[in-house]
């Protein structure tokens, strides 16, 4: 009774069936049938067992009731061989469970879209232009405001990590597609993470350019700005935060002026010159830039740093 979460990991076929069927003949189908709160599920079984038609109108049954459904993964399997069959790591249990328990956390019923991840502008059917973002920044993003329990929407560009758990995923590749789905959807705060290519090519091939001896010369014309038509179009009381990765005391200034011209609430700068931070790089160091002043948050890992960015963002919405 003073449970606020149960959670079921290892969830075995036998024991998903007998919570379908509402069978409390042990003490963890007792207290399953017992609990009034959320129920997180992790089925670990055979690939085969998984598969089963039994088994997944049982998981469609337990699904229509509310339980909240972490994996199965594909990999190593108890009994030996592989497949879709294996527990989720606790890990991804866990963020679950933090994600049910936020909801009525500091950003319950808000609204926020994140996008992450660079785009690639493509040059023929086969090469790209792009960046080296992995999108670490924008998922560490996305997994603490749902965390905090906000209803989250992740636009992604090319992830070179997974996509937190509890979050609406758009995947995009480009910036005009990385555009259309931003400017499509409605928030109550945006954080515009991605590191959204500046140009792309005029012209590209469409079919594989074949490798020859010939110098080949491309012309960029540049991209739509994203961050600038969010900020002409932003309704009242909406949130706007944009992201500048620039070098050292030069780009530090364009960051400031980017605050005034994208017409955005903040501006969080990361110094790309440092080494160790910033693309592809488990930690950063940034800047938040805000019309009421500046604020240095120190060297640490992503999660860190987007808790900062959010404690910024709760501090403006007030």
């Amino acid at each position: 009774e003073r449970a606020d979460l149960l959670v079921i990991a290892p969830a075995t076929a036998n024991t998903l069936a007998k919570l379908a069927g509402g069978i409390a003949d042990n003490l963890v189908t007792e207290s399953a049938l017992a609990h009034a709160g959320p129920l997180v599920l992790a089925p670990a079984m055979n690939s085969r067992m998984w598969a089963s038609p039994a088994t997944q109108e049982n998981m469609r049954v337990l699904r229509e009731r509310g339980a909240h459904v972490v994996g199965p993964e594909e990999g190593e399997l108890g009994e030996g061989g592989s497949g879709v069959g294996r527990m989720s790591e606790p890990a991804a249990i866990f963020e679950c469970c933090q994600r049910l328990l936020a909801a009525s956390g500091s950003l319950a019923g808000t609204r926020i879209l994140i996008s992450a991840g660079g785009t690639r502008e493509p040059l023929d059917s086969v090469r790209f232009l792009g960046n080296r973002s992995s999108g670490r920044m924008g998922v560490a993003l996305a997994a603490e405001a749902a965390r905090r329990g906000a209803e989250v929407t992740l636009v992604a560009a090319n992830l070179a990590v997974p996509a937190p758990a509890g979050v609406e995923l758009i995947e995009v590749d480009s910036a005009a597609a990385l555009g259309e789905a931003v400017l499509g959807r409605e928030a109550d705060v945006i954080l515009m993470s991605a590191a959204v290519a500046d140009y792309r090519p005029a012209a590209p091939e469409s079919g594989k350019r074949r490798k020859s001896d010939e110098s080949w010369t491309v012309e960029l014309e540049p991209t739509s700005d994203v961050l600038l038509e969010l900020g002409r179009r932003r309704r009242k009381g909406q949130l706007l935060i944009g992201f500048a990765a620039d070098e050292g005391a030069a780009g530090l200034e364009r960051a400031r002026e980017k605050l005034r011209a994208k017409q955005v609430d903040l501006i969080v700068f990361n110094d790309i010159a440092q080494p160790g931070i910033g693309f592809d790089a488990e930690e950063n160091e940034v800047v938040l830039i805000s019309k009421s002043g500046e604020t240095a948050l120190a060297r640490a890992p992503k999660r860190e740093i987007a808790a900062g960015v959010l404690d910024a963002v709760e501090r403006l919405r007030g």
